[in-house]
């Protein structure tokens, strides 16, 4: 599902002046927008910035924030205890929210 997501946002981001943009219906326009695309793209970096120093809280972040997973299902998969899926979650997004800051200062 990651890599759906982030493959659909770079192919939007290359598009030029609405060339092969999607036809979309009024009901759903208000809920498309190119911001979240790029929001998703640099989550996606920080994520991979992210497994390179932890994998097992990349894992952590993917099933629950991707996959959809709740803690007790994460834990099952990853074959760690609640608790340590509770810790690396927090320490992940904090180290997350850090990164994509840190990028969006950089960009500026």
């Amino acid at each position: 599902m990651r890599r759906i997501l982030i493959d659909f946002a770079r192919s939007r981001g290359y598009l030029k002046r609405g060339g092969a943009a999607p036809h979309i219906s009024l009901e759903d326009a208000p809920s498309v927008c190119n911001e979240p695309d790029m929001n998703l793209i640099a989550l996606d970096d920080a994520l991979k910035a992210l497994s390179a120093v932890d994998e097992r809280k990349g894992k952590v972040v993917e099933l629950k924030f991707f996959g959809g997973l709740s803690t007790e299902e994460t834990a099952e998969v990853l074959h760690i205890s609640s608790d340590t899926v509770i810790r690396d979650w927090r320490l992940a997004k904090i180290w997350l929210l850090r990164e994509l800051s840190q990028g969006s200062c950089h960009e500026a």
